[in-house]
């Protein structure tokens, strides 16, 4: 039986260019979702194998609804990770291409794009609506159902294709080394034919109590044990004002016996930790040729 794969769509989105690239060594059924909780409630439900989410962006930061929802909503470990190139482009219908800069009165496109272009924007369209979209997809397919509004979509060329709209302009976001880091949560992923760069373990920590030099302690087990840390995040617990979680990203296996003896430690101080997953990570076939 096929794997089934859930990711945030409809097709032509990036998200649905990563998962192709996280499974592209078997034949898997690709099942569209319209939310970022859609993707993840599906895989704790049991109706899809692995979903395949953004969870951080080089532009915006990290996807706080991605977050949120692996630490209070679902249990679903994560078991991969892909780097992928973003390039935004503005799609217009057909019809409505040769319209002045002026003329147009709204873009629509998920948060997420909107906000990795908004310099663009304020300088191009300032006079234009902004309307938020649950994908990029989804805007397109807006944009391409209403030929006679002057709408813009923010989304990908594969979306232009997809819908048949005009590429108003290509490579509209602000900063040109934007990456976006797509993670697929569920079962176990099979074997690559193309190795990991390297391996990450998610971990959520609770302090044990709020006092100076409480988060120093965490992170100085890390430290005096050389594991390197690609990320530290902290999120509401959602419990009062000033409670939070870190979410720390260590380089290392689960089973590394360092990384085992740092969350030993931690926990010795009566922290709690969450291991959200230990997993590969691996680049875009057109991030590895831009790094070459």
């Amino acid at each position: 039986m096929k794997p089934t794969i859930g990711y945030l769509g409809p097709e032509g989105t990036f998200t649905h260019e990563a998962a192709c690239q996280l499974f592209s060594d078997q034949t898997v059924h690709m099942m569209p979702y319209p939310t970022i909780p859609d993707v993840l409630s599906a895989v704790d439900r049991g109706e899809c194998t692995h979903g395949v989410i953004p969870v951080e962006n080089a532009i915006e930061g990290a996807v706080n609804l991605t977050l949120d929802w692996l630490i209070h909503q679902v249990d679903v470990p994560i078991v991969g990770e892909l780097v992928h190139p973003i390039t935004q482009c503005l799609l217009v219908h057909p019809a409505q291409a040769n319209r002045p800069k002026e003329a147009w009165s709204r873009i629509i496109s998920h948060p997420q794009a909107v906000a990795q272009c908004q310099l663009h924007l304020r300088h191009h369209y300032p006079q234009a609506q902004v309307e938020f979209a649950n994908s990029t997809a989804e805007a397109a397919e807006k944009v391409s159902r209403h030929p006679v509004e002057a709408w813009i979509a923010i989304g990908t060329r594969q979306a232009a294709k997809r819908y048949n709209l005009h590429i108003l302009a290509a490579d509209v976001q602000d900063f040109q080394n934007n990456y976006t880091r797509f993670i697929a949560v569920g079962a176990p992923l099979p074997a690559r034919r193309t190795p990991p760069g390297q391996w990450k373990t998610s971990l959520c920590v609770t302090l044990a109590s709020d006092f100076p030099g409480a988060l120093h302690q965490v992170l100085a087990t890390f430290a005096w044990r050389k594991i390197n840390l690609t990320k530290i995040e902290s999120r509401p617990t959602k419990t009062g004002l000033g409670n939070y979680y870190f979410i720390i990203d260590a380089e290392m296996e689960r089973e590394h016996v360092l990384l085992k003896g740092a969350i030993a430690e931690i926990e010795a101080f009566g922290c709690q930790v969450r291991v959200l997953g230990s997993y590969p990570c691996y680049r875009s076939q057109s991030v590895q040729s831009l790094s070459r």
